[in-house]
């Protein structure tokens, strides 16, 4: 495989060996589209959320929609970017309200250590053309994804999925709610910021439920 390179996701290799054709034929979409566009992110940081976790240690999924389109913003995981890049709009926001819900500020973009807690920074679509958001929305990324939360949602140990606007909560009918906590709320965008998502306070939310549930709780301003 040119593209998704085949070590990649050794904790996953169960769910991703019986999807092999799946990965098959978005990998040959990808390559012929590497012929003509600049894909993000760099192909060995494609599957980076889950080379991070293991589905039976994660406790958090953060879902985004699909990568940064701008040039060296894209990481792997939802809502990240470099430590060097300006922070998005949407990541401003989440970052506002990390200190409104727990007085925390982060001195960048990367979340990295939220990933290495367990923490799935996924994005439903795993790939991007550069300066052109949605692009790789119809190359099967989202069958991939979507078996993803099905799969974490069938485990046992009792997980959250924080899902910030209409994209994420559509995801909704894939999850237990009986067996998981779901976090709801308008997404982190400056277009509806302010429409709920500040003042949801999600971060104290989950490290409760975690308490509750007698799991390792966040450390949110780790670096």
């Amino acid at each position: 495989m040119e593209f998704l390179i085949e070590n990649a996701s050794k904790n996953w290799s169960d769910f991703f060996v019986s999807r092999k054709n799946l990965l098959e034929k978005i990998d040959k979409e990808l390559t012929i589209r590497s012929k003509k566009e600049t894909i993000f992110p760099q192909k060995e940081n494609i599957f980076k959320a889950f080379n991070l976790t293991s589905p039976q240690k994660i406790s958090v999924v953060i879902l985004g929609q699909d990568p940064y389109h701008g040039e060296n913003e894209a990481t792997g995981l939802s809502f990240s970017v470099p430590q060097n890049v300006k922070i998005p709009p949407s990541l401003k926001n989440i970052f506002k309200e990390l200190f409104n819900d727990l007085g925390i500020i982060l001195p960048n973009g990367d979340l990295t250590n939220w990933a290495k807690q367990n923490v799935l920074l996924l994005n439903a679509i795993l790939t991007v053309a550069k300066d052109s958001p949605a692009s790789h929305s119809k190359i099967g990324w989202e069958i991939l994804t979507n078996g993803v939360i099905s799969y974490l949602s069938e485990m046992k140990n009792p997980k959250i999925f924080v899902l910030w606007g209409k994209f994420a909560q559509s995801k909704k009918n894939l999850i237990d709610g009986k067996r998981h906590k779901i976090i709801e709320s308008p997404h982190p965008s400056p277009f509806s910021a302010n429409r709920g998502f500040f003042g949801s306070r999600p971060f104290s939310q989950i490290n409760d439920f975690l308490k509750k549930t007698e799991q390792k709780e966040i450390i949110w301003n780790c670096e």
